[in-house]
This record gives structure tokens, sequence and C-alpha cells, in this order.
């Protein structure tokens, strides 16, 4: 008996989805809950998993495709598992997946490399490529199944003398993306605010506490967690840079929901930390660390991207000195963190070398006048040079 491998509902604002990879071929045998296909949708990739134990029989629609929330993708024939086949290991969660990478990594096959996005490694495994053979064009060199695809071996020739042009569809979430900057850009206001941060405490604090946090929490203590505290306090002085237009109305919280900008297998996406003014420095750091692992392998949820009163992006982790980030509408507000570099500064007449960060705030001039969003910004500076404000609320 055949069964029917549908589109499920993946969202309330969500009619249409994009066919990702096929994890399975016709013909071949899956065992139930196992991952068959990914579906792609403006906002995060899911996976369908099988049924039940079967084989696929029937292919409807292919890698690229569009397909309709309930519609019928493919066939799968309920049958026994083949003898020969090994039955598959249990899914884990990403923190246990993490726990056994050391493990994993000395059994890893030759050639394995954890710049390979899953989805690239299916792709390059079919073509019988190395990471060596592909150039990856993600965050930190991480070779994306946009560059797997992409790959086209060398001339036979030698001469390289050849120029060719591929057309690639946008996926969802490249299409979301842009038309959310252009939206951001035609609809509001925008003006970005700068300054700087000397970083010295915030480093000599986490040297400090660096092994006794990793022992206890068993996540490492990073920046974001100080600027996710420093942010929420800026915003409890000056509520405007929380709010966002509704209609006609001015809509002010009594909640800080930050938005944390991660750099994901699809693209940037930016999950949110509900209620950021209630977690500690170790909810913050292990909530970041979580969504990190599951935007490389875009396991991010949609609830856990909708909402959000204010965003925090870094573009300091790729190597940016000065940027000025775009504000996520219909938030009011954005802040840019960027690289940490020893510079020369002045300090009570004296010429000292300090670990200096350029900070930039963008924020709608609807909203928020440019007091507010320049006081905001000395505020989340003041804090950061002196993190006992924070706890003195001074």
């Amino acid at each position: 008996m055949s069964v029917e491998i549908k589109v499920p509902s993946v969202g309330e604002s969500i009619s249409e989805v994009q066919i990702g990879a096929w994890h399975a071929e016709e013909g071949k045998w899956v065992a139930q809950d196992s991952e068959i296909v990914e579906l792609e949708t403006d906002k995060a990739t899911f996976d369908v998993p099988a049924p039940l134990d079967g084989i696929i029989v029937e292919i409807l629609k292919k890698t690229g495709e569009m397909a309709s929330v309930g519609e019928v993708i493919g066939y799968l024939e309920e049958a026994e598992r083949p003898a020969g086949v090994e039955e598959p290991a249990p899914a884990k969660s990403p923190a246990k997946a993490e726990a056994a990478a050391p493990a994993a990594a000395k059994s890893a096959p030759a050639g394995a490399d954890d710049r390979v996005m899953p989805a690239a490694a299916r792709v390059m495994a079919e073509k019988g490529l190395s990471p060596a053979d592909v150039k990856g064009t993600g965050p930190g060199g991480r070779i994306l199944k946009e560059d797997a695809l992409a790959y086209e071996a060398p001339s036979a020739s030698g001469n390289g003398a050849f120029r060719e042009e591929e057309i690639v569809p946008m996926s969802p979430i490249r299409k979301k993306i842009a038309e959310r900057l252009v939206e951001a850009q035609s609809n509001a206001a925008l003006l970005t605010t700068f300054n700087e941060v000397d970083m010295s405490a915030v480093m000599e604090l986490r040297s400090q506490y660096k092994d006794m946090f990793l022992k206890k929490y068993d996540v490492k203590l990073g920046f974001m967690s100080f600027f996710v505290k420093a942010v929420v306090d800026g915003l409890n002085l000056y509520p405007q840079i929380n709010a966002e237009i509704r209609g006609t109305d001015l809509v002010f919280r009594n909640y800080f929901d930050i938005g944390i900008a991660v750099g994901g297998g699809k693209g940037l996406v930016v999950p949110i930390l509900r209620n950021a003014e209630r977690l500690s420095f170790a909810d913050i750091e292990l909530k970041i660390n979580d969504f990190g692992q599951r935007a490389r392998a875009n396991k991010i949820s949609l609830d856990e991207l909708q909402g959000g009163t204010f965003t925090i992006t870094n573009g300091g982790v790729y190597g940016s000195l000065l940027s000025t980030p775009i504000v996520n509408p219909p938030q009011s507000g954005v802040l840019g963190m960027h690289g940490i570099q020893e510079r020369p500064v002045a300090i009570n007449g004296q010429v000292v070398i300090r670990p200096m960060m350029y900070i930039a705030l963008t924020y709608d001039h609807r909203v928020v006048d440019g007091r507010e969003a320049v006081v905001f910004l000395k505020r989340v500076k003041e804090v950061l040079e002196e993190p006992s404000r924070m706890l003195m609320e001074v």
C-alpha cells in the first residue's frame, strides 16, 4: 500500500514551500521518522520525516520546485527493512551531538571537514567531491549546498580560458531577506550613530571567570551576553528604541525580546531571546550557543524567528571594523558590534593602548529622536566599560 508524502503545515502565514534536497532516492528503503526531504520557506528550513518504514516509490517534486501546503510530493510504499540494511542510529539533539563530536572525529572518514554543511556534504558525495575541490562562500569559508551545486570540473584543455554564468533560483530565505532589506530602506527613516567601547573591563571579567563559568554551566562565557545585558539596561532607560509603529499608534513594551543575528546554512537568521531581561549570563550564552548549532544545521523553528523588539548583530566575527546595520522591521533599532582592535587612546592625559570596539546603532527616526539614539548608545558604552553599573543600576 502506497502512502502519500505531503507538505505539512509549517506556519499560519506559509502556504507554499520550496523543495530542498531529497535525502532518499526512488527505490530506496527508509526508516520510520528518518528525514526524507528538506522543505525551505522564507523563514527557515524543515525536514519531512518518513511516516513509516518503506520504500520511496515515486518522487513528484524535484529539488528547487515549489509546492503548496498539503500537496503530495511523493509516495512511500510500506516495507520491512531489507536484509543487510543497518538500522539507523537515533537522532541526537544538538547538545548531545556536540558532546559526541570529539569521539566521532576519531573515526571520521578521510577528507571529513567541519566546514562542510550537511546539505553540501550530500551533494558532494553524489558528485564524488572532496572539501578541497569546492570553494566555500559561507561564513568562515563554510561550504554550502549552493557551492557544491555550482562546482564545475576544470576544463579538459587545461587552459581555463572560458567564461560562464549560472542561473540559480533564489531560495525562499534569500528572497525574504531581499524583500525585508528593501522594505526597511523604503518604509523607515533610518539613521546610524556610532561610538566606541574600551573592552578592557569585559575582557578582564571574562579572563577571571571563564574557567569557573565553563565548569559550572558547560558553555563558554562570550561577549554577547555582556552586550545583551547592556542593551536591556539601555532600553529600560530609553523605551522609544524598544517601541514600534503600528498603524497610527506607537507601541511601547515592558519586555525585551532581543534578536541575535546568526549565520546559518541558508543565510542570516535572527532567532529571538524572549524576555531577555529575565535571563542570566549563563541562560543567554546557552541559548545563543544552541541557536548557533541549530542555525548551521537549518533547525531553527519558525516560532523562534518571529517577533523581537530589538536586534544585535556581530559583524566582528567576520572581521568587520565598522558597518551600518539595517533595522529589522517593524523594530526601531539594531545594534552592530564589530572587531576588537588594540588602538592608542588618550586617558587622563596619557596615551595608552586599549582593546577598542566600534559600535553602531541604526534607528528609525520616525520613532527615535537623535538625542535618544546617542544617549542610548552612550549608556551601552558606559555599562560595558564599567559592568558594575548594571548591578548598581547607576
